[in-house]
């Protein structure tokens, strides 16, 4: 792994908290559709917290940005990550109350996800300011590999707790681990908008879209990620499938297998920032990751299903990186926190409304057709979109 990024102490700062912060993110991430799934016996359930998730990430992500992109990066993010915060401490007082009630738990995931959608695009508009522009291939990777670090860790952990314990110690561990970020968020230098008015209108907003619609890379990068993640993404499905297929104790496994193939793809990456055709490489890692997932559908073994998802894992790490260096590098920095608004709503919404669709198809056809036809679907979309819009195939970066 290339780790020059790490010699820029502000950049340091901010991956330790970033790092820190998603382990125990991911003890919610998990806690709350078991809880959900606990409460109601319905995957639909389940897929309806990415509702609740998806609406302020639509409003809140593209607006955040065009926020980041007037006012102080850093004070942006500090007031995001309180809000999340506090979200967190409500989950954990439901908890502590053993309330169940299912609309608390959407609630609150709406409130988390406000948070999430502004501070997201803030922290990823701050990197271009932190580290060099050939630096932020490998800067991207170090990030992304270690969210999935956390999410191997994070659900293995949750899962162990869980049963042993509780959701309340999970979420008193996210709740915890969140101040780390707080902290490495006060220890930022200020970040002033470069050449920015101060405000954050529709007018601004405007033209961070109009700057997407004409750039074809930049929306063909958005569709085919959309395409993925709505139509291959089954976590929704793991409870259930935990529950009826693999049994007791599989359910942190599930939730961790692609973050362990994207930390093995992560520790390998040194080739990354040498691919010159990272529109290719972008295809092709989603037509990768749509096939992994497919066939994990089919497997009856939690050993193979695991192994199958950490290949898609691997794939969507890949596409990862080069989806945020292409947005990164084409966008100028008055540009990149609308840009990353856009992005964030895309990538976090994406898997949302897949939650929801996962769900949906899950109770109408029962899982195997869900998770697996979905994987088709979405390799199948990736191919015929690159297919028919070819400048996504033609991007290459210059050396």
């Amino acid at each position: 792994m290339d780790t020059r990024p790490l010699r820029h102490v502000a950049y340091r700062r901010l991956f330790v908290g970033n790092a820190v912060a998603n382990f125990g993110y991911q003890f919610t991430a998990i806690a709350v559709p078991v809880q959900m799934y606990a409460m109601t016996r319905s995957s639909l359930w389940v897929g309806l917290l990415g509702v609740a998730a998806l609406v302020p990430l639509l409003v809140f992500g593209v607006w955040g940005g065009a926020v980041a992109d007037a006012v102080d990066r850093r004070r942006l993010l500090l007031a995001s990550s309180l809000l999340m915060w506090c979200a967190t401490l409500g989950l954990l007082a439901q908890a502590v109350l053993d309330l169940r009630r299912p609309e608390v738990l959407l609630v609150l995931t709406a409130v988390q996800s406000v948070g999430f959608a502004v501070s997201s695009p803030t922290r990823q508009a701050i990197i271009p300011r932190l580290v060099p522009v050939a630096e932020l291939p490998a800067a991207n990777t170090m990030n992304t590999t270690f969210f999935n670090v956390a999410m191997v860790a994070g659900p293995l952990t949750a899962g162990l707790l869980l049963t042993q314990v509780g959701a309340a110690a999970v979420y008193a561990v996210d709740a915890l681990a969140f101040t780390v970020m707080l902290w490495a968020t006060l220890r930022l230098p200020a970040l002033p908008p470069i050449g920015g008015s101060g405000r954050a209108g529709w007018r601004d907003i405007r033209e961070g879209l109009a700057y997407i619609a004409t750039s074809p890379v930049l929306l063909l990068s958005f569709a085919i990620d959309i395409a993925a993640m709505v139509f291959a993404m089954p976590r929704a499905m793991f409870p259930q499938v935990a529950d009826q297929r693999f049994g007791a104790g599989s359910v942190g496994w599930l939730y961790a297998a692609i973050a362990i193939g994207s930390v093995i793809a992560g520790l390998t990456s040194g080739w990354i920032g040498r691919v010159r055709r990272q529109g290719v490489a972008l295809v092709v890692a989603v037509v990768g990751w749509g096939l992994a997932v497919a066939a994990s559908g089919l497997a009856h073994r939690l050993w193979l299903a695991v192994t199958l998802l950490a290949i898609g894992g691997a794939a969507d790490l890949v596409s990862a990186v080069y989806r945020q260096t292409i947005l990164q590098t084409y966008a100028p920095d008055g540009l990149q926190g609308r840009m990353q608004g856009v992005f964030i709503s895309v990538v976090a919404g994406g898997p949302r409304l897949g939650d929801l669709r996962a769900g949906a198809t899950a109770a109408a056809f029962g899982t195997t057709v869900a998770w697996t036809g979905g994987g088709l679907v979405a390799a199948v979309i990736a191919v015929a979109l690159a297919v028919a819009f070819p400048a996504l195939l033609r991007y290459t970066v210059a050396r």
